[in-house]
């Protein structure tokens, strides 16, 4: 990749970053304005809560495989926000949970609290949409360089659209106004990114899987 082209995806890579920064500051700013009730275990918020730390684990996971497989700058960039940004988010889901006296996992399938427990089927360890599957996750430590790089933007692409639909549903469904304020927040930054990775893919001559 071009000096150029390297510069103009680290830009838009920090307006992501700050984007998300920004948001965290109001969520903390106005935490107390919260709603006074305590979520229930079968509750939107509890569900929501459960699932997308699952969810953000993976992609945690993914960022730290990629880091090692390519010595790409944006690439390498990219990881380290997914995993700075998402890390953080998922400790703010499991400390409220903490919080409202709830367990950080529950017997209920995933996407329940969406009304999708019994319609999605676990595939070779992908328990939510956009999760990568295991075989997937096997090809991301084995590829190297390139390969690595279009894998992981493509793996990461569906991800994020799993996890926008899953934040979008807390947006609409959830009642605790913080937890609504963070999945807005889910929902802007990974938009922002999945564009950013599909300026990427397009860059290395590939495009996002349909």
């Amino acid at each position: 990749m071009t000096g150029t082209v390297a510069r103009r995806t680290l830009v838009l890579l920090a307006g992501v970053v700050l984007a998300v920064a920004a948001a965290l500051v109001v969520w903390r700013a106005v935490e107390g304005t919260a709603n006074a009730s305590t979520p229930g275990d079968s509750s939107v918020e509890a569900g929501f809560s459960r699932d997308m730390a699952v969810h953000h684990q993976q992609a945690v996971e993914m960022s730290f495989i990629v880091r090692d497989r390519t010595d790409d700058e944006a690439v390498r960039t990219l990881a380290y926000d997914v995993i700075n940004t998402q890390a953080n988010q998922r400790g703010m889901l499991l400390g409220w949970l903490e919080s409202w006296g709830l367990a950080k996992s529950s017997s209920d399938a995933p996407m329940t609290w969406m009304g999708h427990g019994s319609m999605y089927e676990a595939k070779d360890g992908s328990l939510m949409p956009g999760m990568a599957t295991n075989t997937q996750l096997d090809q991301l430590r084995k590829a190297e360089g390139k390969a690595a790089e279009i894998l992981y933007l493509r793996l990461m692409t569906a991800h994020h659209k799993g996890g926008v639909d899953m934040a979008r549903g807390a947006v609409k469904m959830a009642d605790d106004e913080k937890l609504v304020r963070l999945a807005q927040t889910m929902v802007d930054g990974q938009q922002a990114e999945m564009d950013l990775m599909a300026d990427m893919l397009r860059q290395r001559g590939a495009e996002a899987e349909r």
